[in-house]
């Protein structure tokens, strides 16, 4: 698409947009300040680095072995490079505490250090996106009997706990460097395949962990703790112990972060209507945008239904700035870099959509009683020109337009990802 036509489609949309009293030009400064947090387990099949050759386990399962995966820190990040040059915006890097750089030597998960993670930050200030941390928790020996932090054993407990530590202080110490928050995530694969008995005191022994490792307080400033929930994995079919409700009373007590991941309910339950809720209820919310195809399978972002009406609650709710977005799903049967760029956009396009619509117009119909009218506007929102309003957004920033990123990262997987055995 020429730059000529492009503009003349914007043009058009926005005059379009303009009858319905909505201003493009704000959407898109509004959608420049959604950094979405981009996960580097993509590039890998979550391999990380610190047993590249070991077994996932623990709830996370990898399908697909299509040629090119990232292989080393360097790999990942020039493929981290690379997707940024197809996107439009500023966004975040979401690291696992697997992908310390850790010098080719082993180094287990209650030794690690800020030194193993200051070439990441070193690389971020370098390339101009932030970084958030998730604590591993899953594909160890001392994760072997389904539990973690919640195991009868004391010495797993501790084991863990102090992984726990350390990574609150890594992701406290990434935030002070990088001058802005790490939003650091904690989920623990806890649970067991089939009927459990003592559900009550595994739960307990989790509560009274987390209560341990946070009495030792970290500045807001440098560092936000989000915990997550998870109905079910791969090995803990029957019972995980760090449920939607043990997390979500847990952050309402602690007024601390809570993260949802789309793929971490019932088949046919949705997150976009617990925003409103939970809104209400803790301070954030750190969403994990992923697609579960009939269960948490981490299926590749696309334009959904639920990916708008989630975008929309968010927009609706006037709470932008409270809730932070991070992608969640790794996909090995298709080029990796290709299944970032169309998550990412199929993201922002979903944002995008939810902010052009005249939200005022629409609460004013509902203040009245125009129901009729409420439903009219809402079905002639579907039609309307939002994806000239992206082309232009993208264009106006130099990122490819429309289909033209799809050549280009066919070119890198020629040039570059190909060559890697």
């Amino acid at each position: 698409m020429k730059k000529e036509q492009i503009e003349q489609a914007y043009n058009d949309a926005k005059k379009q947009y303009a009858a319905l009293g909505i201003d493009v030009e704000k959407a898109m400064d509004q959608l420049d300040k959604l950094s979405i947090t981009i996960h580097c387990w993509q590039a890998d099949d979550v391999a990380g680095f610190e047993n590249p050759d070991g077994e996932l386990t623990g709830g996370i399962q990898v399908t697909g072995n299509y040629p090119g995966k990232a292989r080393s820190i360097e790999e990942l990040q020039k493929d981290i490079e690379k997707v940024l040059t197809l996107i439009p915006g500023q966004h975040r890097l979401g690291l696992h505490a697997i992908y310390g750089d850790f010098g080719g030597e082993f180094v287990d998960r209650d030794q690690i250090e800020i030194k193993h993670f200051q070439p990441w930050i070193d690389w971020a200030k370098k390339v101009g996106v932030k970084l958030d941390f998730n604590s591993t928790f899953f594909s160890h020996d001392k994760a072997n009997s389904g539990y973690t932090i919640s195991d009868f054993d004391p010495e797993i407990r501790e084991f863990w706990k102090e992984h726990l530590r350390l990574c609150r202080r890594i992701a406290a110490e990434m935030g002070r460097q990088q001058g802005d928050p790490c939003v650091h995530n904690i989920w623990f694969p806890d649970g067991e395949k089939d009927r459990t008995v003592s559900r009550f005191e595994h739960r307990k022994l989790m509560k009274e962990a987390l209560d341990d490792v946070f009495t030792e307080k970290i500045s807001e400033k440098y560092l936000k703790d989000c915990v997550e929930c998870k109905l079910f994995g791969v090995g803990s079919e029957s019972y995980v112990v760090g449920s939607h409700e043990f997390y979500l009373a847990y952050a309402a007590k602690n007024n601390m972060t809570l993260t949802l991941d789309a793929g971490h309910f019932h088949p046919t339950e949705v997150i976009s209507d617990k925003i409103s809720s939970v809104l209400l209820f803790v301070p954030e919310i750190n969403l994990h945008v992923s697609r579960p195809e009939r269960w948490d399978s981490d299926h590749v972002v696309i334009l959904s239904d639920e990916l708008l009406a989630l975008s929309q609650e968010i927009v609706r709710s006037g709470q932008m700035d409270r809730v932070h977005v991070g992608l969640d799903f790794f996909d090995g049967s298709i080029n990796r870099i290709g299944a970032y760029v169309v998550g990412i956009r199929s993201t922002q396009r979903a944002m995008l959509q939810a902010l052009l619509e005249p939200t005022e117009k629409l609460r004013d119909y509902e203040k009245k009683d125009n129901n009729f009218q409420r439903m009219a506007y809402l079905e002639e929102l579907k039609a309307m020109p939002w994806n000239a309003v992206y082309n232009y957004y993208c264009s106006s920033r130099n990122i490819p337009v429309g289909d033209q990123y799809i050549k280009n990262i066919e070119k890198y997987e020629e040039e570059v990802t190909s060559k890697r055995k």
